[in-house]
């Protein structure tokens, strides 16, 4: 598709959505756009699509043509993260996280937090929208989020299909 003037194409997340109206941030620049109308968007909604600016002030957007939309699903998982998960947290300092490439796409981050820290970690994971625009640029439909709370490891795996 040929992109006219104003056009954007990109990948977006649905941040907000309400009947007559959405929100939609660009996962790669975060760039928010509200749209003047809801097609109907589902907050975690992710669009591979085009977007224009509504006229005549173009101070609204309008979705113009979607390529493909997917939903991407939070979990928190009763399950504890996996063997190789808390190898790898155990090589990393408190605070930071290491990245594990998974088989085909999606990855696996895994941190090492504070044991106490641990149940507000996977809180807060499951809440900043930085998660499902993560998962969107990876090209996931599924966040896991499994935590060993005594260990304080945290795996946040992003999974496709």
């Amino acid at each position: 598709m040929i992109e006219s003037e104003g056009e954007k194409t990109g990948t977006f997340v649905v941040t907000h959505a309400e009947a007559e109206s959405a929100v939609i941030r660009d996962v790669e620049t975060a760039q928010i756009h509200t749209l003047a109308s809801n097609p109907g968007l589902e907050v975690r909604d992710v669009l591979e699509a085009t977007v224009a600016p509504e006229p005549p002030l173009e101070v609204t957007w309008q979705v113009v043509d979607v390529v493909e939309r997917r939903r991407v699903d939070l979990v928190d998982s009763d399950l504890e993260p996996t063997q190789h998960a808390r190898d790898r947290a155990a090589e990393t300092p408190v605070g930071e996280f290491s990245r594990i490439e998974r088989a085909g796409s999606g990855e696996i981050h895994v941190f090492r937090i504070p044991p106490e820290d641990a149940e507000n970690a996977a809180s807060d994971v499951l809440e900043d929208e930085e998660t499902v625009a993560r998962a969107a640029r990876l090209e996931a439909v599924r966040v896991e989020i499994r935590s060993d709370v005594d260990e304080g490891v945290l795996s946040v795996r992003y999974l496709p299909d």
